[in-house]
């Protein structure tokens, strides 16, 4: 059912916890199966991703997507990861059952709440 990405990706998350120094943070969910996922993001001053977390209350899908998005972004720029989509997530993973792919899109939307929050903040403080 599951493939030994999403397993390994499940029992052992990568980059699971709270950053406390982010600078971008976004949260999402899905009301229908109750997923939650919280990504944060810290950027340097160069635009670059240099560290990225995830605390997510969900499925174990859910939490292989998450840690498997923290993978895909660190290291990219802000607009390499808004670039980053739920088929990536999946690829990446090696496959996901189809009653598991909305997991991936809530990674997708995540990831691009955190971008987005870094924005307004990035703003805020030019301002």
């Amino acid at each position: 059912m599951y493939t030994e990405k999403v397993l390994d990706h499940f029992s052992n998350p990568r980059n699971m916890g709270e950053l406390e120094d982010a600078n971008g943070v976004g949260m999402v969910g899905n009301a229908k199966c109750g997923d939650i996922m919280q990504m944060f993001i810290k950027v340097n001053d160069d635009g670059i991703i240099e560290d990225v977390s995830f605390k997510t209350f969900g499925c174990g899908a859910a939490i292989a997507t998450s840690s498997m998005a923290t993978e895909l972004i660190k290291g990219k720029t802000v607009d390499e990861a808004l670039q980053l989509s739920n088929s990536a997530v999946v690829e990446a993973l090696e496959g996901l059952p189809p009653a598991k792919l909305h997991c991936s899109v809530l990674a997708e939307e995540a990831v691009k709440a955190a971008v987005e929050n870094y924005r307004e903040n990035l703003g805020k403080a030019t301002v």
